[in-house]
């Protein structure tokens, strides 16, 4: 079963923070309001990183499914 952790604060792993920052700038280049009041550029990617370092984003982890090895060893997931 996967667990998800609802999160504000920016992710320490520097793979997970790209991966949010980039997907939140698609969002602001498709047209969502940036949640900044005063961005200090117009670039969604930096708007991106400043709404996250300023914890203005909700974003939620799942822990990865446990993989199983059967006799043959195969893996599968549970």
């Amino acid at each position: 079963m996967t667990e998800m952790t609802m999160q504000t604060k920016a992710p320490e792993s520097q793979f997970a923070y790209v991966v949010l920052a980039a997907r939140r700038a698609r969002q602001i280049m498709a047209g969502a309001p940036s949640l900044i009041e005063n961005p200090r550029t117009l670039k969604a990617t930096r708007i991106a990183c400043e709404e996250l370092e300023h914890s203005l984003l909700e974003y939620e982890f799942t822990e990865p499914a446990s993989i199983d090895v059967d006799k043959e060893g195969n893996k599968r997931r549970k």
